[in-house]
């Protein structure tokens, strides 16, 4: 199909740290965004349970068995980095000011009493770090192997804190066995030992914060975000329980604009929207087109398609291979930029996944 692609109007240039950090929402006026890297990406030993619970967690121990662990096809990491470049361009483009950290080095071998693991890859720089407001907040991965994951992000994190921004991190996790269990069916689980969740568990709208309890955050991280947010005046945690027992939350929910967001209808019914999404005029996402994979068994299901970053609020970066998507998302007046990011579901992430946006026009709105 085509689509008419639309040509917002480019903000001013701002300069790295000039607004101390400003990010309350998903769908505000981008301003500032940091762009992942897929150099070095690799896939954890399966034998780590931490690992088997991020990474293939519908998997018998020995369908695990056949997954060897180390880096990716070179021609994956070729075209991401090549999928990644071209959407950096089209965001400065359109004025945004565009972050490209050096991956982290994820050969190294590090731990912890009790356990050793290698690096993943700095694919999702929105995965472990949430911004609400002026507030950066470092969370803790439930994945051994993403331990390091966000000393690439450090500099910048600096550079953000010395221009006024507040840079928190919560308790390093301990990470040790007892935190892991198997459901009654023998596949893994997360426990309750100690706080650990990740920031692509959340969705911020304005004064309001959505939470996904999951196989990557548990109720103590739930609690330990809430208490911090307490600091922050206003803002609300809402928990979500029994929408999606995966990982992440955005490929189940997407706000667009305000009183518009996109929902997984696998996952959500119109009786269990949030709280605060209710009223919402709502986009039911359409079914995936699925696309041959790199390999087998990839990271994503086919609903990392709906994994969209929205630029404005009437312009959507959406891959360009959902056409359905597309023709759903313009016929509620959002404009879409189609591009590509080939492999998408073998490295676990989706246009929202590879940025984290730290300055948006938006502030700390009631959108309820």
């Amino acid at each position: 199909m085509t689509t008419n692609t639309p040509t917002p109007t480019p903000p001013p240039a701002t300069r790295p740290g000039s607004a101390a950090v400003n990010s309350w929402d998903e769908f505000t006026t981008l301003r500032e965004v940091v762009v992942g890297d897929a150099t070095g990406a690799r896939v954890p030993a399966q034998t780590d349970v931490s690992a088997w619970l991020n990474c293939y967690p519908d998997l018998t121990p020995a369908e695990l068995a056949r997954i060897g662990e180390g880096a990716y096809p070179r021609h994956v990491i070729d075209e991401t980095n090549e999928d990644l470049a071209t959407l950096a361009d089209v965001l400065r483009s359109l004025g945004v000011t565009v972050h490209r950290p050096p991956a982290v080095d994820s050969t190294t071998e590090y731990g912890a009493p009790g356990w050793r693991s290698r690096g993943r890859s700095s694919y999702c720089p929105r995965d472990l770090a949430l911004v609400v407001g002026s507030a950066i907040i470092e969370t803790p991965s439930p994945m051994r192997a993403r331990y390091n994951e966000l000393f690439g992000l450090r500099p910048l994190f600096q550079e953000y804190m010395l221009a006024g921004a507040h840079w928190i991190s919560a308790p390093k996790p301990q990470l040790r066995d007892e935190l892991y269990g198997l459901d009654a069916d023998g596949f893994p689980a997360l426990g309750e030992a100690e706080p650990v969740f990740e920031a692509a568990n959340c969705l911020r709208l304005g004064r309001d914060v959505l939470y996904q309890v999951s196989r990557s955050g548990n109720e103590l991280g739930r609690h330990w975000l809430e208490s911090t947010l307490d600091l922050i005046s206003g803002v609300r945690l809402h928990p979500l329980r029994g929408l999606y027992q995966g990982t992440h939350i955005d490929t189940t929910i997407a706000p667009l604009r305000p009183g518009l967001v996109l929902l997984n209808p696998e996952r959500v019914t119109p009786a269990t929207v949030p709280e605060p999404l209710r009223g919402w005029d709502v986009v039911w996402c359409p079914p995936m087109r699925e696309r041959p994979t790199a390999v087998p068994h990839t990271l994503s299901s086919p609903w990392i398609g709906m994994n969209l970053l929205m630029v404005d609020p009437d312009t959507a970066i959406v891959d360009a291979d959902q056409t359905e998507l597309i023709a759903a998302l313009e016929r509620h007046g959002v404009g879409v930029l189609p591009l590509r990011l080939r492999h998408a579901r073998v490295l676990g992430g989706g246009f929202h996944c590879v940025t984290l946006d730290t300055v948006r026009d938006g502030g700390p709105e009631d959108y309820r």
